[in-house]
């Protein structure tokens, strides 16, 4: 749900895996047949995974870390994994890259550069759930624009702050 003042945009569990599931409604109606999927962890690992499931795929998984001011609300310096994990092989063919969105695009435009560098790689496509107005990068797939580009609170936002003693007083432990 979009607040009012169009700053902030507020998604329930269900919100999320509905737009998950329309994502790849998109990505399946394109026909595009895609090998693999490449995740960015951590906020494209739910929408990798549901992605991997539904097309039978493999996931793998690239870390990539911009936000750590400000409970992750300010963007610092974009740090790239140097390493891609994956269960066999190397990421090669048609690779699907998952994020949830692009916020302002730098990372996701890091991230094609450096992976359309690789020979392996024979074409690469990016999908997120949304796409904020401020981003630099477009991608292939997405399910939202948001062109007053709020800040999105995430179901899974709740874990940034609670640690094992609030989950022993949630559970009465």
């Amino acid at each position: 749900m979009l607040t009012d003042d169009g700053k902030h945009l507020y998604v329930s569990w269900d919100e999320y895996h509905m737009l998950i599931e329309r994502l790849a409604l998109k990505v399946a109606a394109s026909g595009w047949d895609f090998d693999q999927i490449l995740c960015l962890a951590r906020g494209g690992m739910r929408p990798g995974d549901v992605l991997s499931r539904v097309f039978d795929k493999p996931l793998a998984i690239m870390s990539t870390s911009s936000y750590r001011a400000d409970a992750g609300t300010i963007q610092g310096r974009l740090d790239l994994a140097k390493y891609i994990t994956m269960p066999k092989g190397e990421l090669a063919g048609r690779v699907l890259l998952v994020d949830d969105l692009a916020d302002t695009g730098h990372t996701l435009r890091a991230v094609v550069e450096r992976l359309r560098g690789m020979p392996a790689i024979d074409e690469l496509r990016a999908a997120v759930i949304w796409v904020k107005g401020v981003s630099i990068y477009e991608p292939d797939y997405h399910v939202e624009t948001l062109p007053t580009s709020p800040w999105i609170h995430q179901p899974f936002e709740e874990y940034d702050t609670l640690r094992p003693d609030g989950l022993a007083r949630k559970f009465k432990i």
